[in-house]
């Protein structure tokens, strides 16, 4: 497996593409509930691969990442060939920026000495994709990229 498997909920919301999926497989909705009785690695397998699909298509597709937490932000835009990353460092440890009041108290003292700026770019590895997922895993979140993209004309 190449990425991880959806969650519960995921796979239900997914059910009708699941069932596509099957179907591209020969795997009837009897043929299903057989495999997952008689040969569970087998239909284990089937989800493992239908995850990495699904996985697949979403990060081929996906722009932007942010992740923030008390201190920090990092707003990921996701070009063809590289990535390219603004960091935001709040040096006043009474600031929260996950919560309404931290973010609040960043929208009115952005330009202060108490916040620090930092641009990159990354190339990506051989797997593009992959480098995504793992900035996800470590809690990036899929976004619209509006931060990234306020930030981007302010300091740009």
């Amino acid at each position: 497996m190449k990425y991880t498997r959806l969650t519960k909920q995921q796979l239900e919301e997914l059910h009708p593409e699941f069932i596509n999926f099957l179907a591209s497989q020969t795997i009837t909705a009897e043929e299903w509930e057989t495999l997952k009785k008689e040969k569970p690695q087998v239909a284990e397998d089937e989800l493992d691969v239908f995850s990495d699909l699904i996985w697949e298509g979403v990060l081929t597709k996906v722009e932007f990442l942010e992740n923030i937490s008390a201190q920090q932000m990092h707003l990921f835009y996701l070009l063809e060939k590289e990535m390219r990353l603004i960091s935001v460092k709040v040096m006043n440890p009474d600031v929260d920026l996950t919560t309404q009041v931290g973010f609040g108290w960043f929208k009115k003292n952005w330009q202060s000495d108490f916040v620090e700026y930092l641009t990159a770019s990354k190339v990506y590895t051989e797997d593009k994709n992959l480098d995504k997922f793992n900035l996800i895993k470590q809690g990036a979140v899929i976004t619209k990229g509006d931060l990234f993209k306020w930030f981007d004309k302010i300091i740009g």
